[in-house]
Parts: C-alpha cells; structure tokens; sequence
C-alpha cells in the first residue's frame, strides 16, 4: 500500500497508515535552500519514504511493535551523500601506483593491470569493498563506470545502496571484451539486461574518454543512451595533454568537439573537466550538462585545478565525487567536501570562495541533480526517498558546534558517520554493518591483493 505523504486532520499518523521507522529528535539538517536545521525534529518513514518531519513539540507517532525508532538526539540527521564519479571496483588497486603521471599511471599500470586481474570474481568484490567503504562513510548513492558491470550492479544490489552503474566502454579491447568492436554491443546488452532489475539501479554506458573513444564510438554511445533514456557517463579535459591531443585531432577543444558530436546535452555527465575556457563552461551550462569535481585525485595525479566556483556561478550544475580509489585512495566524500573547498580558496586567494554550504550541496542536492535524481533525493523532504544518514557528535574534533554546515564540511569525517538508511532500509546502525560482512570482504579482496602482487611482481 501507498501511503499518503500528508497528515490528515489532527491525526498525527500518516494517512493510510503508521511509519516503519522513526528517526527521533535529531539536528535535522534538510538541505532544502532557505529552510534552517531543525532542531530535536524526527523523520517520519514509511515504504521507503518521507512521510512527516516533525518538530519536537509536534505529537509522537511511534506504534508499539509496529515502528522502529531510531535515537538520533546526539546527532546532525541529513540526506546521504551522492558521490557522482567513481569505479568501485578499484578498491582492488588501492596503493597499487602511486606518486605517478596521469599517463604513466593509466597507460603503463592500471590498464595492464585491468587486463590481467579483472574479472568477474575480482570485480564483484572489489565492487563490494568499494559499496561497504561507501556505507561506513555515508554515501548513500553512487555514479559508477568500469567493467564486469553486471558484477557491480550484483554487488551494489546486495549492499543495499543507490546507484547509477555503467558499462566501461573503450576502441580497443576491455576486460571481458576481447574485441573492441564488441564493445558497444555488450554496452546495450548490459543496459537492457539491467534496466528493469531494481528501483535503486539505473544502468547506463560511461565512454572513457574523447581520447580513447572515437567519433563513432561516442555518438552510438550517445544514440543507445538517448534510446534508453539514461545518462552517458564521461572523463573530459582532465589533463592538458588531453586537451592538446584532441585540439589537434579534431580541431577544437574538447567541449566543442564533442557539441559538435551532439555529446552535450542535458543527460551528459562529464567527470574532472578540469581544463575549460569560459567558453566551454558556457556551453556546458546552456545544454543543461552536468560536471562533477574529484579534487583529491586530480590533485594526486596533478591534472590541475577545476573552476568550480566559477562553473556554478554561471549556473552550470556541479556535484563532487572520489574517482577510484586507485587514484585517491579512499572513498570518504567528507574528505573530498574538505578538499573541494580549501582547495578553491588556496588557488583563488579568496577564503570566500566556494563555501561550506555550496560544497555540501555539492554532496547532496546538487549531486542529486547531477544524476537526474534531484525529485527523489538530495534533501529531506515529504514525499522524497528516505536516503539519510546520522552523524554522531560524541567525538572531541565535533565539539563545539557553531554552524553544522561548516562542522561537517571543515571538522567531520566518515568515521563520524554513525547510521545509514536507503529509501526506508537501514544498510548500518551504530556503526554496525546490516546488509553486508566486512570481514568475509576484506578477507576475499587480501587474497585477491595476494595474487595480484605474486603475478605483477609489485
């Protein structure tokens, strides 16, 4: 039964029924622009949705042996976070090449190592560390791109998590497809196969590059994503290398290039764009593309600094991801909330420059509308799937609190996070796994790590 997100009269049940779960009488922090935190509120969640926030003096609706309630009085309640690039998958690789060049690491490390190690048992538990790594840290809804994806759409499905999974697709052989000209191919059929699975799972096609993908590559990407209706998935203008290889290639820069190619459009989510002009930041934005910031890998690789601050000054929609852990090495998108915005201040020399609350919208509402998720998730409001998380104060770095905003961003970490519920299911609580078993994981992924050292002689 559907409930009704609206209370009737002065009943302070949700009509048509009691909530399942109750999270009680925290710092409610909605996201939702204009409204301020809420304090001692409870969230109201039934068949996995908002139903009511409730202030402190407002009726209980807690049902014995009906309601779950959740005490979330010492703590900051919020949306989960949406980390919108990242190839879980690569947890596998944590630590495997370091300190290196984007080129070196890429062409001469990680793509050998894909090769030899990935497969469909390797991918479905590095996809797994990577979801559990995901959960202790907050994150609650993902943008995915690698290879095995069928794998990763099992492992995402099984920890309980929210996500857009997509198909790696490359113009010469990936793992698992021995002929590039198959590539596309298994890319549609992993769509198709997928599309209809779970609520929680849209499957999708992520070209890795312009420099990597040809013409007729990206636009049959683009025409079988557009047929589906999903989002294509891409890394643009990471490095200058990049740029100058595809300016003298084609002629131009790579935003024009491939506007020339019909790839910018509303449903385009384009990962580092970290070397644009103005006048590709504008066109990204009149298309309605969306971008997404990953500034501890483009720091680690030393690809540069992306405009943010300008980007979303011109209106363009900009969420915030990890990248893989190959190239991070965490997944902590409280971490990354930290960087993004000191890093803006330090290149700009303006300690105003992309704030806290703008970092955070990054990770939350914004992020939402990266994926073209923003009427479903992102903040806390009826009616919206209740993907929220809980962030303990006990610890002595959260004390004391003057703005939760700022706290969050400059002061807390995963480890702070203490609960983690998507759409109504509680995935951990007190800091205890509920859908998945880290030992069993980390104790799989060792002995993959083991084999990978004996075989590469790393």
């Amino acid at each position: 039964m559907t409930r009704s997100t609206q209370n009737s009269g002065s009943d302070p049940q949700p009509a048509g029924g009691y909530p399942d779960l109750i999270i009680k009488g925290g710092l409610v922090l909605t996201m939702v622009e204009g409204e301020e935190p809420i304090s001692g509120a409870s969230i109201d969640i039934a068949d996995g949705k908002i139903v009511n926030i409730r202030k402190k003096d407002e009726p209980d609706t807690v049902v014995p042996g009906h309601t779950k309630v959740m005490d979330a009085m010492s703590g900051i309640v919020m949306p989960g976070l949406i980390n919108g690039h990242t190839h879980l998958a690569m947890t596998l690789f944590r630590g495997f090449a370091d300190d290196m060049s984007l080129k070196e690491w890429l062409f001469e490390k990680i793509f050998p190592a894909e090769a030899a190690f990935l497969n469909p048992e390797t991918v479905y538990w590095g996809a797994l560390l990577g979801c559990l790594e995901m959960i202790s840290s907050g994150t609650t809804c993902l943008a995915d791109g690698y290879f095995f994806q069928d794998e990763t759409v099992l492992a995402i499905h099984e920890s309980g998590l929210r996500g857009l999974v997509a198909q790696g697709v490359l113009d010469f052989p990936a793992p698992g497809v021995e002929d590039a000209r198959d590539n596309l191919k298994v890319a549609g059929k992993f769509i198709e196969k997928w599309r209809n699975f779970s609520d929680l799972i849209v499957p999708g096609i992520f070209c890795h590059s312009p420099s990597t993908c040809s013409d007729h590559t990206l636009k049959d990407a683009l025409e079988i994503s557009r047929a589906y209706g999903v989002p294509l998935q891409l890394h643009l203008s990471e490095t200058r290398d990049e740029v100058i290889e595809i300016k003298e290639k084609t002629g131009k820069r790579p935003v024009h290039y491939l506007d020339q190619l019909g790839l910018v459009y509303e449903d385009l989510i384009a990962a580092h764009a970290v070397h644009l002009e103005e006048g590709e930041i504008v066109c990204l934005k009149q298309a309605g593309a969306k971008v997404v910031h990953l500034p501890e890998s483009n720091m680690k690789l030393a690809s540069g600094v992306m405009r943010t601050a300008e980007m979303i000054a011109t209106g363009l929609t900009v969420g915030l991801g990890t990248d893989g852990c190959a190239s991070n090495n965490n997944l902590d998108l409280f971490g990354e909330m930290d960087a993004a915005a000191k890093l803006a201040k330090v290149v700009s020399h303006d300690p105003t420059r992309l704030t806290a609350r703008t970092v955070l919208e990054m990770a939350t509402s914004r992020g939402a509308a990266v994926l073209g998720l923003e009427k479903a998730i992102g903040t806390l409001e009826k009616g919206k799937q209740a993907d929220i998380i809980v962030i303990d104060l006990h610890s002595p770095h959260l004390c004391p609190i003057y703005d939760p905003v700022s706290t969050l961003v400059y002061s807390a970490t995963g480890g702070d996070v203490r609960d983690v519920i998507v759409g109504g299911r509680v995935l951990m609580e007190n800091r205890e796994f509920v859908t998945l078993d880290p030992a069993a994981i980390m104790d799989k992924v060792r002995l993959i790590s083991r084999r990978i050292v004996q075989k590469s002689g790393s």
